[in-house]
């Protein structure tokens, strides 16, 4: 409860310093809310009294009350929702909603973002910042509606002390609906992996990209199938966990409505006997009309109080994940400016969660500062995880990576990434113009067109951007209304987004060429190794190309040949042939089934 606490007073903070006036307004209106059933119901009574007794004026001062609440409780009904929204809508979706995305884009590392149990909490809180916002006036509604209440009651006390037990009564539907909410959070936490799945399996079945195979196939029906499948597994918990809420809510509510139904009978009674006055059953009657309006909007409010809880839950896990993500890196010792000696790794080793095999097994190798390196092996062998690794998404399960002699670990990470350089086989498709999707590359130089057409140029995909019809102001995307790259020409823009840091002590080309046909291939690698020659003249840089095709790699410096995991073998490309080891044997497999003509050609 205090963390909850802590939450709220955050968010309040956050609505008081950035809408001074609409938080004021909403205190404002939720106050006048709290006198104004009891300011009416008095009011009625005094006219009744008066008027029986003769007393006109003092009547006619007490309808011009009643009216005069009337009018306030119809304007402050539509006001209190207008001034929420709005207070939501400025606070909850513009700040909160940045920060939530900047711890989940932020944290270092990349094993959060395949863990299923950071995902789960991912999908509830990724959108919660209207829920989060919104629970927090729910909760401060409920605060006054309960005064209200109290107040109310403590008017019908004066008809009968009695009475004043309803207030209690009250609580009961308050607390039968937190604890049904409460089982509806667990529900959907529990539920989260199985809702995800049928969200990228609709994916799947509808989107442009892999439209073509699943037509082709004929899967449609099947992929159709597993979405309804996980659709009705997610929502078979939710639904009964909505069921079980609903059972507390109606016991919540059967006990007030018992507490209610004797106190109305209380006051008839004693109105009988003669013990109270007609205006006293009007006031009754009026309060009681509006007290359960009021319980009602109390339950309602404090219901979605409590459904925020389903947010707070995986909210403060987040931030406390952030913030140990942060706490952990220690002493941060920036990034050398250049590199001397070059990077070693020793006896790292790493196993990929949920898996059992290491995906890198003690491997042992030193990378000198300067040098082009290649990385072949078969699929699955560990290249992309040496690469992560080197580039500091990953913490070895055991070992070290130094960088000039210094821990990985110990180096500031955002020091480390801003002097990084990197094209990944899993490039970005960033639908934004054309100059952004290069210019993110290093966000610093994001307007500069003169160093983002450099980069294209270095990219060998000038052509591309010097056909689009708007130039770098060019929308890309169809969805967004812009125009459709092919595969190849993303694949361009990832490595003009990577040429965009022009000194980085680590560029990486994992696959760069993977969609691209031969000769683009060919005059891609020509310039980036002589941009690896630059850079390592400039900064003592290092080049460090993936590839599966072998052709590409023999004028590296460095060989490293990864099987299952291990290093194989270590060296140049004549030093590898003329071992006649596994790289040998690989490069000559590779060659005969290019040059060999097919039994059927």
């Amino acid at each position: 409860m205090k963390r909850y606490l802590s939450v709220w007073a955050h968010l309040l903070r956050l609505s008081w310093r950035l809408e001074p006036r609409l938080t004021c307004a909403m205190f404002a209106t939720l106050t006048l809310n709290v006198v104004a059933v009891a300011g009416i119901a008095l009011a009625l009574r005094a006219i009744v009294n008066n008027s029986m007794h003769g007393h006109l004026a003092a009547a006619v001062v007490g309808a011009v009350g009643a009216a005069a609440g009337y009018g306030l409780m119809s304007v402050i009904g539509g006001l209190l929702g207008n001034l929420r929204i709005l207070l939501v809508e400025r606070v909850g979706m513009t700040d909160l909603q940045e920060q939530i995305q900047l711890d989940i884009a932020t944290i270092d590392g990349l094993e959060h973002l395949e863990n299923p149990g950071y995902l789960d909490r991912v999908t509830v809180v990724g959108g919660a910042a209207w829920g989060l916002t919104d629970g927090l006036w729910a909760a401060i509604t409920t605060v006054f509606t309960l005064l209200q209440l109290a107040v109310s009651l403590v008017v019908l006390g004066q008809v009968n002390p009695w009475l004043v037990v309803l207030l209690a009564m009250a609580a009961a539907p308050i607390w039968a609906g937190q604890r049904g909410e409460s089982v509806v959070r667990a529900a959907e936490i529990s539920s989260a992996e199985q809702y995800r799945l049928q969200e990228h399996l609709f994916d799947l079945a509808t989107s442009a990209g892999e439209g073509k195979e699943v037509r082709v196939a004929g899967v449609g029906e099947q992929l159709a199938r597993l979405q309804t499948d996980a659709w009705r597994a997610a929502t078979g918990v939710r639904g009964r966990a909505r069921l079980v809420a609903a059972l507390w809510r109606f016991g919540g509510w059967s006990v007030f409505s018992a507490a209610f139904v004797g106190g109305l009978a209380l006051v008839t009674h004693q109105a009988q006997r003669g013990d109270g006055s007609i205006g006293d059953i009007v006031l009754m009657i009026t309060i009681a009309a509006s007290l359960r309006q009021s319980v009602q909007t109390a339950v309602s409010r404090a219901s979605d109080t409590a459904g925020a809880g389903r947010l707070i839950v995986p909210y403060l896990w987040l931030r406390d994940h952030a913030a140990g993500r942060r706490a952990s890196r220690g002493a941060a010792v920036p990034a050398p400016d250049r590199l001397t000696e070059g990077i070693d790794l020793d006896r790292v080793t790493y196993t990929y969660p949920g898996t059992t095999a290491p995906a890198m097994d003690e491997v042992s190798l030193h990378i000198p500062a300067g040098s082009v390196v290649a990385v072949v092996g078969e699929y699955g062998s560990g290249k992309t995880t040496l690469v992560k690794m080197l580039a500091k998404f990953y913490q070895p399960d055991a070992g070290t990576v130094r960088v000039d002699g210094t821990s990985l670990a110990e180096l500031d990470t955002d020091s480390w990434h801003a002097r990084l350089a990197c094209a990944f086989q899993d490039f970005g498709r960033f639908h934004v113009r054309a100059r952004e999707v290069v210019g993110l590359g290093d966000p610093a130089f994001l307007d500069d067109d003169e160093r983002v057409r450099a980069a294209v140029r270095t990219a060998e995909a000038h052509e591309i951007f010097d056909r689009m019809p708007d130039g770098l102001d060019t929308q890309l995307g169809r969805e967004l209304g812009g125009i459709q790259l092919s595969e190849g020409q993303w694949q361009r823009t990832a490595l003009a987004r990577a040429s965009m840091r022009r000194q980085p002590l680590l560029f990486v080309l994992d696959e760069p060429t993977a969609s691209l046909d031969a000769f683009s291939e060919h005059a891609i690698f020509q310039s980036y190794m002589s941009r690896a020659r630059a850079l390592a003249a400039e900064t003592g840089g290092i080049t460090v190309i993936v590839s599966h095709r072998f052709s590409t790699v023999t004028g590296a410096d460095l060989i490293v040949v990864l099987h299952q995991g291990r290093l194989a073998e270590v060296g140049s490309h004549q030093e590898l042939l003329a071992a006649g080891g596994r790289y040998a044997e690989l490069y000559a497999i590779q060659g005969n089934a290019y040059t060999d003509p097919s039994p059927e050609a």
